[in-house]
């Protein structure tokens, strides 16, 4: 705290000036860059950017908490069920109690009865999660819709839509293995992956 003089001219006294309060804001990691093709870019993505702080919290599925994994939905019944097998993987991977599929459109289950049904196994807060790589106009506009129109039928549960799976650091090492994995099937010493399973596409041409 500092003070400052009136001048002569006027009745005296002091006027104490407050220091400006020092505001504390957190730091955030230094992400390394990679230069390709002339262009710069950040491995900085929305998922992996913590506060030192934030990073001493723990945030984590409880009990009481729901996951829906949402993708587009197909009249292909084999992309469904591939939904279905994600979420069987990720439930027993995280370990969470309530994880439940759901598809935007053209096929069932849909968002509102993924909703209900995480309802009515006790769940108090629900987490959409898109099973999409980017924030295209169905997470910023479809699916925020739709899930809004399911929670309207159940009061005092709340929910939240999480960001698609966007630049995660670990897409580039699922991409890296499905590139390998392919060359290998083309070279005969590997079966067709779950995707391609019976489809004859992973092949030259």
């Amino acid at each position: 705290m500092h003070s400052a003089t009136i001048p002569s001219q006027v009745p005296s006294f002091r006027v104490h000036v407050r220091d400006p309060p020092r505001l504390h804001f957190p730091g955030f990691h230094k992400f390394s860059r990679i230069t390709t093709n002339g262009r710069t870019l950040s491995t900085k993505c929305c998922l992996s950017v913590r506060s030192e702080e934030l990073e001493r919290l723990e945030h984590s599925v409880g009990d009481k908490d729901a996951v829906i994994i949402v993708d587009h939905g197909s009249r292909r019944q084999e992309s469904n069920f591939m939904l279905d097998e994600f979420v069987a993987m990720f439930k027993a991977r995280t370990g969470y109690r309530i994880v439940e599929p759901a598809h935007m459109e053209l096929a069932a289950p849909s968002i509102r009865d993924a909703f209900e049904t995480c309802v009515l196994q006790g769940a108090k807060r629900v987490i959409v999660s898109p099973f999409f790589l980017s924030p295209g106009r169905h997470w910023q506009q479809d699916i925020p819709a739709l899930a809004a129109e399911a929670s309207r039928e159940h009061s005092g549960v709340s929910y939240v839509i999480t960001a698609p799976l966007g630049l995660h650091e670990l897409m580039v090492d699922v991409m890296n293995d499905r590139i390998k994995h392919c060359l290998s099937h083309v070279a005969g010493d590997a079966d067709e992956c779950t995707v391609c399973a019976g489809t004859g596409k992973c092949r030259l041409y």
